[in-house]
């Protein structure tokens, strides 16, 4: 039988570029304030597990020193995940539903600018026939865009639609809060940096943390007063392979939606981890999203800010204030990973 769990408390840091913080700097204020929140203390943290990148550092089991932002004392149950927080969540969730626990804090960090981000994704794929090449990420994504644009799937002028509300949201976002406001038709005449790809239509480089605290059933009810319940959650993986998969689609986002019950009920708001901004237009169709009903990413995502590895978690925990203020009652959070969307983690989040 499938249990209750409802995130009840989140944290973010405010984002930079080129922090000068050790992860332990990052991470431990967010996790303060998180059981702040929560008004939890650690030792009532039944499970932690932390989502994060090892290649991003530059050194090999570099999570186990982000292990001192939680504390030497009392001993805890911590697990880590080699990704984005946002599977970290999947993890501790699984683990509450096991009955093994019934608090959980998930946190997550990336550096995003401490080194050549967009060389460091290459490793990620194939590494017999494509990582030798050391194509990038971005131009991994350009190929896609380009597929996407060739098949009439995408056009530039809705890309540059999707950015300019991208930067106005990130602008109003109190832990983003830069960017200048851009019309369409000045994005549009801006220069490629990786044809069909201008810079804005990636996502920006940035550094950042994030912490979400879950419980269980009545123990969510008496930490928060109106907790976001995770009703359905749902991971789908696509080949790893190039051309064994459509560029033009992201059927694993389309299946991951369908078993978390995306398509039940309405959406007041969706938050989609989209690194490019024809993946936003990808993802929007494939998670089945009304764009007249639903308001997508008012939080402003990852294009105007994108701190790999956090950034899917702070997509849940975007779609999660939202209900725990009041702003929603029905939410979908999402997280990508992998090139052209190949792994999609969906949630829907109810606060009733």
């Amino acid at each position: 039988m499938t249990r209750d769990v409802a995130i009840v408390a989140t944290a973010q840091r405010p984002l930079e570029q080129h922090t000068r913080l050790t992860s332990v700097e990052l991470i431990a204020p967010a996790i303060a304030a998180a059981l702040r929140q929560a008004g939890l203390e650690r030792d009532e943290i039944g499970f932690w597990c932390h989502g994060s990148c090892d290649y991003m550092s530059g050194q090999p089991f570099s999570f186990v020193s982000a292990v001192d932002a939680i504390g030497a004392w009392p001993p805890v149950v911590e697990s880590h995940v080699e990704g984005d927080g946002a599977l970290a969540l999947y993890e501790a969730w699984i683990k509450i539903q096991s009955g093994e626990c019934d608090t959980a804090l998930v946190f997550a960090n990336g550096k995003t600018t401490a080194g050549p981000i967009d060389r460091i994704l290459t490793l990620q794929l194939d590494p017999y026939m494509v990582a030798p090449l050391w194509p990038g990420a971005t131009a991994i994504a350009a190929v896609q865009a380009r597929a996407c644009l060739d098949a009439g799937v995408v056009t530039e002028a809705a890309m540059a639609a999707v950015v300019a509300r991208s930067i106005a949201d990130g602008i109003a976002n109190p832990n983003v809060g830069w960017g200048t406001p851009a019309t369409e038709s000045e994005l549009l005449a801006r220069p490629y940096v990786t044809a069909p790809l201008r810079a804005h239509d990636c996502g920006l480089p940035a550094d950042g943390t994030v912490a979400v605290v879950l419980a269980a059933g009545d123990a969510a009810r008496s930490l928060c007063a109106r907790p976001a319940w995770i009703r359905g959650i749902d991971h789908r993986i696509a080949s790893q392979r190039f051309g064994a998969a459509s560029l033009t689609e992201s059927s694993s986002a389309t299946s991951a939606a369908h078993h978390a019950g995306v398509g039940a009920d309405r959406v007041d708001i969706a938050e989609i981890y989209a690194p490019f901004s024809h993946q936003h237009l990808l993802l929007t169709a494939a998670l089945g999203l009304d764009t007249e009903r639903t308001v997508i990413n008012p939080s402003g995502g990852a294009l105007c800010a994108n701190p790999q590895m956090a950034a899917g978690l702070i997509r849940f925990a975007e779609a999660a204030d939202r209900i725990l203020a009041g702003v929603a009652d029905r939410a979908v959070a999402h997280s990508t990973s992998g090139p052209c969307l190949q792994q999609n983690l969906v949630a829907v989040l109810e606060g009733a």
